[in-house]
């Protein structure tokens, strides 16, 4: 399984603006911090404003911070909110599903099950376990040595 890059590029959002905690955060430098297109960051924002994770402040002084404790923003549901397709192969869509199999192979229910198992451990961790430890101290001294 792969994350879409809109999923992947929510999870590091809310890293570097919860390694930033305190001040508000640019797309620009998200941007140039991750060498991601400040095009696609924008959507992401969105996304994640939409869904309540960011405070976002439009404008020439405008920029994000969290809207939520780092603490009750669980990993799993980031994914669900963020990943548009978590439909792992076709027959996952009803819709779309050209698969001649499908209605005597056990594989989806297999998948299924995977795909749940993924996110319900995702759902066992929060943003605030990838910031404990000094590891934001960290991770904001990295971002930072990797832009300059």
């Amino acid at each position: 399984m792969q994350l879409s890059l809109h999923a992947d590029y929510a999870l590091r959002v809310l890293i570097y603006v919860g390694s930033n905690a305190g001040k508000t955060v640019t797309t620009t430098q998200i941007s140039s911090a991750y060498g991601i297109s400040q095009n696609h960051l924008v959507r992401v924002v969105q996304t994640l404003g939409k869904q309540g994770y960011l405070k976002v402040t439009q404008g020439r002084f405008g920029g994000m911070t969290l809207s939520r404790d780092p603490a009750d923003i669980r990993l799993g549901q980031v994914v669900r909110d963020a990943e548009p397709n978590m439909k792992l192969v076709e027959c996952f869509d009803r819709e779309t599903n050209t698969c001649p199999i499908a209605a005597v192979c056990g594989l989806k229910a297999y998948l299924g099950a995977a795909l749940e198992a993924f996110i319900a451990e995702l759902d066992k961790h929060t943003l605030s376990e990838l910031l404990v430890d000094g590891r934001d101290q960290k991770l904001a001294a990295a971002l930072v040595r990797i832009t300059a």
